[in-house]
């Protein structure tokens, strides 16, 4: 303050702010003391206020460790309360139902007949069976007929094979009794209508050649062989067997 004042007199434009501003904080400051003697009973103590440093800060207070509180007491163990099971009320078996009395089922009526139509049934039931009995007749007839035929015919042909058989076996010049009894050449031959042998082979040799040749030669010499009585049986092939004793 005392350098505000003696510098006063100087005509220094910097400091003028610096004056100013000092002037008010020493106005503001006696307005302060002012008004705490007024309202102090106390003698005012002096203040001293430095602008330029902050204040240091309060030391830290110290740390009380906080004792933990004492454990509660265990609460004496309690006798456990009866626990009186509920009635349980056993519901009542329900009662049988009166069975119910079947009704007698009604009896069907008869059905009425139908004599007229009884009567064609039976009409046509008979007539089937009459025509079923002619039906197997007729077929039995034609099954007799046909064996007769065959018969006929069989018996037509052995004939007429027994013919031809006996004509080439008189024109085998072998001597038979060289040879066994028992042995058989069988030949195929091509005939004409007119009996003419156009071709003999053989289709079973007899075991002896000397024998099959003689048979060979005996039915080429006897062309032409005999005709069948009945111009319907003759074949154009003929199956020949020759035995040396077939005589």
């Amino acid at each position: 303050m005392s350098t505000a004042v003696l510098g006063y007199g100087r005509r220094d434009t910097g400091l003028t702010p610096s004056v100013i501003l000092s002037a008010l904080v020493h106005l503001v400051l006696i307005a302060l003391l002012f008004v705490g003697v007024r309202f102090q009973s106390s003698p005012p103590t002096s203040i001293t206020v430095e602008l330029w440093e902050a204040p240091p800060p309060p030391p830290p207070a110290p740390v009380v460790e906080e004792k933990p509180p004492p454990p509660p007491p265990k609460p004496e163990p309690q006798p456990e309360p009866e626990v009186k099971k509920p009635e349980i009320a056993l519901p009542e078996k329900p009662k049988p139902k009166p069975k119910a009395e079947p009704k007698p089922k009604p009896k069907p009526e008869p059905p009425k007949r139908d004599l007229a139509f009884e009567r064609r049934m039976r009409e046509q039931a008979a007539q089937e069976e009459r025509q079923m009995a002619q039906a197997q007749e007729e077929r039995q007839l034609r099954d007799l007929i046909a064996r007769q035929q065959a018969a006929t015919r069989n018996r037509g042909l052995a004939t007429w094979r027994d013919k031809i058989v006996g004509k080439v076996r008189g024109n085998i010049i072998f001597d038979v009794n060289s040879v066994p009894p028992t042995i058989e050449a069988i030949f195929d031959v091509t005939l004409l209508p007119t009996g003419e042998v156009l071709n003999a082979v053989k289709r079973k040799s007899s075991g002896n050649a000397s024998y099959d040749e003689a048979v060979y030669r005996a039915i080429l010499k006897s062309s032409p062989l005999p005709k069948p009585d009945d111009p319907a049986l003759f074949q154009r092939q003929l199956e020949l067997k020759f035995r040396p004793q077939d005589r």
